[in-house]
Formats: structure tokens, C-alpha cells, sequence
């Protein structure tokens, strides 16, 4: 078996939302722009649950950067010596992104995920598209925290697991937005 870091293989907690959430994204936001700069197309976002003030949430931080191409290594190296660690593409099974996991100080905790994606691609709508549809209705806010308090307890311990039980929520809230698709897994 795979000597994973702690933080790889901890439980899906979801928590009550927490104002420190919008801080630190704001903080890590600035600092990726800088770190990004040469690379960056559209920007960095503040996406997923942490982004949708009073939505339940796993206490991580997701931020989105549009780059000119997600698989550019030079891009990678920056994040890589500011203290991100890039989940192996195998392991991710992603295509369309490079997954970034930034532990805390104890290393035994995620605190931030950076999802860094291709310029154009139908994800970074998709992402954008469901966080600001969260953001509007207060209803399927409710409907997507009862959802992932639920997936927490019964599935808390597998990721993969928690991820795929909120696959057909998020589809059915993207088949209303303008432009959206059904996606394969969105969180």
C-alpha cells in the first residue's frame, strides 16, 4: 500500500459555514495571482462550498485558476515551493484539472484545494455556474446541506464516495443554468 500523507486519507467533515473561509480565500487568492501570474487566463476564483455564504461545508478552502494549459509544468514549480502539493494525476483521475492540496503547519489537515484548469474549459463555467446558483436560491442551499451532512455521516470516510453522492444534485442544479451540462463529478 501507498505511504499517503495524513492529510490524503482524512474524513469529509462537513462543518457550519465560517466567515474565516472568505478571509483565507482572499489571502490565497492574491497570493496565487501573484504566483501565477505568467500562466493565468481568466483569473482565480473562489469556488465550492466555502464560496457560498451559510452553506455547510468541509472546512477547505477550493480556489479555480484558469491557465493557459493545467498540465504546464513551469506553472506547477511556483506552487510546488510555496507549499502545495500536487495530488498525481492517476491518483486524481481528472483530466481536466491538476489538483493542488495545501496541508496546514501540523501537515495532518487540508486547508485549501487549487484546481487548476485549462483556459476555455467547460469546467471553470460549470464551477462558477453552481457556486452563483447556491448563492441565489437559499432553497437549494438548504436542499445541498442537508445533502452533504447526510453524505458526511454515511460516507465521511471515503472521499470518493462523499464526492459521487452529490454528483446528481449538482448536475440537476447545472441543467438549469445557462450553459451548463451534466457533469461526471463536479466537487
Amino acid at each position: 500500500m501507498a505511504d499517503f500523507p495524513a492529510w490524503a486519507t482524512e474524513k469529509a467533515v462537513v462543518v457550519s459555514h465560517q466567515q474565516l473561509w472568505a478571509d483565507r480565500a482572499g489571502a490565497e487568492r492574491a497570493r496565487l495571482v501573484e504566483l501565477l501570474e505568467p500562466w493565468l487566463a481568466e483569473g482565480v476564483e473562489h469556488i465550492g462550498s466555502t464560496a457560498v455564504p451559510g452553506l455547510a461545508a468541509k472546512p477547505i478552502v477550493d480556489l479555480m485558476a484558469s491557465v493557459r494549459e493545467h498540465t504546464d509544468g513551469a506553472a506547477h514549480a511556483p506552487l510546488l515551493d510555496d507549499g502545495w502539493h500536487l495530488v498525481p494525476p492517476e491518483l486524481d483521475e481528472r483530466p481536466w484539472r491538476r489538483l493542488f492540496v495545501r496541508p496546514d503547519a501540523s501537515g495532518q489537515h487540508r486547508v485549501a484545494h487549487l484546481h487548476l484548469v485549462s483556459a476555455g474549459h467547460q469546467r471553470w463555467r460549470d464551477q462558477l455556474a453552481f457556486r452563483d446558483a447556491l448563492r441565489a436560491n437559499p432553497d437549494l442551499l438548504r436542499e445541498y446541506a442537508a445533502l452533504k451532512r447526510q453524505l458526511s455521516a454515511s460516507h465521511g470516510a471515503d472521499r470518493e464516495a462523499y464526492t459521487t453522492g452529490k454528483s446528481e444534485f449538482v448536475a440537476r442544479v447545472l441543467q438549469t443554468c445557462p450553459g451548463g451540462y451534466m457533469p461526471d463529478e463536479l466537487h
